[in-house]
This record gives structure tokens, C-alpha cells and sequence, in this order.
């Protein structure tokens, strides 16, 4: 096995792991060669398998547009680039990929991705937004609003 794929599959192996380490993270496999990561049967990372060329998508709501300035990112196809997802291969890059910012990747899709309630089970992560209190509209509000106008 060439030294570039002992890299990339021991990337693969260590992105799947760290992946699957989140509240109900599973793996699915839509299609041959993937083994995706889901939550609640939602993908939240297509990954390529040990073996092929290393590839990784995920969902990034908060930095889409900063990985899509490095050169080896793209939208994501078959539509899910306007939602966010970024797509990266590392078909012709030598040394090992760049792990740490592919686990960011996976933390943001993934907090992107699962239920409210299984986000919060994570440690550090940030508390849910606080949903507006609604003002009851009553006739005697809206007499009392006339009054101080």
C-alpha cells in the first residue's frame, strides 16, 4: 500500500471514530464506496472508504465560505452546495490531511444536523437560543399602550 493511502485511510479511520463518538452518531452507507455519519439517520459527514482517493463532506453553516476559499474544497454536488455542504478531495495532495480542521467540519455538521436535544448533551456545547416571550394581546394592553402613546 503506497505511504499517501496509508495516510488518508489512517485519516478516514480517525475521522469515522471521532464522528461516531457523538450522541447517537451511526454510520450509513448510501452508496458504495461511503461510509457516512448520521445521527438519527440524517448524514451529517459522507466520507469515502479506506482505499479511494480521501474525500469528506459535510454540512458548515458558520464557515462554508471560509473552506471554500481553500483550493482543495468545492459546494458540495447534486444540489446540497446551496445548503451549506462543502465537499473536499485529496486525490493529489502528498503528507497526511489536514485532521484537526476536518474534525471541526464534523463538530459544525454535526451540530448543524442532529436534534436540539442531542447537541446539548455535548460538553461545551452552546445553550439553546432562548425562544421570544409572546405578549398576550388583549383589549386592555392595547387601551393601556393608547394611553401612555
Amino acid at each position: 500500500m503506497p505511504r499517501k493511502t496509508k495516510l488518508t485511510d489512517a485519516a478516514l479511520k480517525e475521522l469515522r471514530a471521532f464522528g461516531l463518538a457523538y450522541p447517537g452518531a451511526h454510520t450509513k452507507s448510501p452508496w458504495p464506496g461511503h461510509l457516512d455519519l448520521a445521527v438519527k439517520d440524517k448524514t451529517f459527514a459522507y466520507l469515502s472508504i479506506e482505499g479511494e482517493p480521501f474525500s469528506i463532506s459535510c454540512k458548515l453553516p458558520q464557515s462554508c465560505s471560509a473552506a471554500l476559499m481553500l483550493p482543495v474544497a468545492k459546494p458540495t454536488g447534486y444540489g446540497l452546495g446551496k445548503s451549506g455542504w462543502v465537499s473536499a478531495t485529496l486525490s493529489d495532495v502528498d503528507g497526511a490531511p489536514p485532521v484537526e480542521m476536518f474534525k471541526a467540519w464534523i463538530d459544525e455538521s454535526y451540530r448543524a444536523q442532529a436534534p436540539k436535544k442531542l447537541v446539548a448533551q455535548l460538553a461545551g456545547a452552546p445553550a439553546p437560543p432562548a425562544k421570544p416571550a409572546r405578549a398576550k394581546a388583549t383589549k386592555a394592553s392595547a387601551k393601556r399602550a393608547t394611553k401612555l402613546a
